[in-house]
């Protein structure tokens, strides 16, 4: 039972976590395995490439820089529209090492899903966000979803049981605000568009 929690958490924390960055979870997984920072099941030797580790670490850098710009960071959310969840379904299925092609599915649906949660709730506050005329709102949004993602990374390689209870929590959490930020950056748009010049 604890076993099936734990790869629960694993599948629900990293896809959560690809939901707000993919990249650095990405990152995250294949340096804990190149290194042995953590024993981590065998499934995820996958990420100990040097191709996939650059890559990642590459593209998260390229992340940290657009996530801070107002407006920039919102057209990189809508191109990761689809490749957040597509990672989060990923990184759920790699989560569960051999199982079944109807486990497979399950869990690639719902890590998808979960990580499409966390992308559409970081865009929409990211788009709130981006009304506001000072930029520092964006830095601290996006720093703290850094801290977010590496903290939630940690927990998940380390304690992947907390970690469930964690992102199950988050997971409660977004479904009940999701509605609030959707009417919010509505209406935050629709203002800013109104009050545009023509």
């Amino acid at each position: 039972m604890m076993q099936a929690i734990a790869t629960l958490g694993h599948a629900l924390g990293f896809s959560l976590a690809a939901g707000v960055n993919l990249y650095a979870t990405v990152a995250i997984l294949g340096l804990v395995s190149r290194f042995g920072w953590v024993e981590l099941p065998s499934q995820f030797a996958v990420f100990d490439n040097n191709l996939v580790i650059g890559l990642a670490l590459a593209l998260y850098l390229v992340e940290f820089v657009a996530d801070k710009v107002p407006w920039v960071d919102s057209a990189w959310d809508a191109v990761h529209t689809v490749i957040r969840p597509v990672g989060g379904a990923f990184l759920a299925v790699a989560a569960l090492g051999d199982a079944t092609p109807t486990t497979e599915a399950i869990i690639g649906l719902l890590g998808g899903t979960v990580a499409a949660g966390a992308h559409f709730t970081k865009a929409g506050t990211r788009a709130v966000a981006n009304t506001s005329p000072e930029p520092v709102s964006n830095w601290v949004l996006s720093l703290a979803e850094d801290g977010f993602v590496i903290g939630l990374g940690v927990l998940t390689l380390t304690f992947p049981v907390a970690a469930f209870a964690v992102a199950t929590v988050i997971i409660v959490l977004m479904i009940v605000f999701f509605g609030t930020i959707s009417r919010a950056a509505w209406r935050r748009w629709g203002r800013a568009r109104d009050e545009a010049p023509a």
